[in-house]
């Protein structure tokens, strides 16, 4: 079967779009967090394996952080324990953190890993434990409220936030061809098991590597305006406006701090892209419009 004329046309403009990206990355990491329906659909999960296995191909290093709350949440829903949240952390007591290992680590790290394999990638996975790349600190929750003399100290267990990061490991095994997976949990100096937001260990790993890009996948087009209307091209200073104005709230936020900390840490832009759209990695890298909102400190 042969191309006609405009199907060429077409398909020569896309590749000639891409050519200057290609070069510009080339030899760069990019640190992406992969989470959302992108983890869920099938067919996106496919289109996500060989955007990351293309983008190692063309000279580009990627690293990819993931997430698993729903996953951790039903294995916990078939054991018969109950899921808990305290300002939208998950309460993480002994058992349930071994539910988080076995599902994060286990379970969820290993199907990226297959998945890229399977579409000619060389992917390995890690835990934040594995050669101590995550190490971790407790995380402190704290509750104010008018009828409280002091400040309310809340345990939410085994929960906790990126006090540094490790890099040798992966720069070894990035300039070995190996693609890094890592799933959020990391070690603190006790010893136990920490689960971390993916979104805030992806940012702190792009920082700690003064990553070209952070790129944060998600269920929505991007940051929206309060007349749902997307929004880039943001410096991290509109992006502290719109949440003092209430613009940016909830489940958003833990996203937009990654996203603040990344850039105002050295990384050059944070992207947060739907993961819906198909290939939404390779079209926010390589196009000139890209999928979603792009913040520069």
């Amino acid at each position: 079967m042969t191309l006609d004329n405009r199907a060429a046309k077409n398909i020569a403009e896309v590749l000639i779009e891409a050519l200057p990206y290609i070069q510009r990355f080339a030899g760069k990491t990019l640190v992406i967090k992969y989470g959302g329906n992108a983890m869920v659909d099938d067919e996106l999960k496919h289109d996500f394996a060989r955007d990351i296995v293309l983008m190692k191909l063309v000279g580009i290093n990627p690293i990819v952080v993931h997430g698993g709350g729903p996953q951790i949440g039903r294995l916990l829903e078939r054991i018969g324990k109950e899921s808990r949240f305290v300002q939208g952390m998950r309460v993480t007591d002994t058992e349930t953190m071994d539910v988080v290992e076995m599902v994060l680590g286990g379970l969820v790290n290993k199907d990226i890993v297959n998945l890229i394999n399977r579409h000619g990638g060389c992917a390995v996975g890690l835990t934040g434990k594995d050669g101590q790349l995550i190490k971790a600190r407790k995380l402190t929750l704290r509750h104010d409220a008018p009828e409280l003399e002091a400040s309310e100290i809340i345990d939410i267990g085994h929960v906790g936030e990126v006090e540094a990061i490790r890099t040798d490991l992966l720069e070894k095994l990035t300039a070995e061809n190996f693609i890094p997976v890592i799933a959020p949990i990391g070690v603190g100096e006790d010893g136990l098991s920490y689960n971390i937001n993916a979104d805030l260990v992806a940012g702190a790993l792009a920082a700690t590597l003064r990553a070209e890009k952070l790129i944060l996948l998600t269920n929505i087009p991007g940051l929206l305006d309060k007349n749902e209307r997307l929004m880039t091209g943001l410096s991290s200073h509109q992006v502290e406006a719109l949440i003092a104005d209430g613009t940016i709230y909830g489940g958003m936020l833990p996203k937009i701090d990654s996203a603040i900390r990344a850039v105002k840490g050295g990384v050059k832009a944070a992207h947060i892209i739907d993961g819906r759209v198909r290939h939404a990695v390779l079209l926010e890298i390589f196009t000139d419009k890209g999928v979603g909102t792009l913040i520069r400190d």
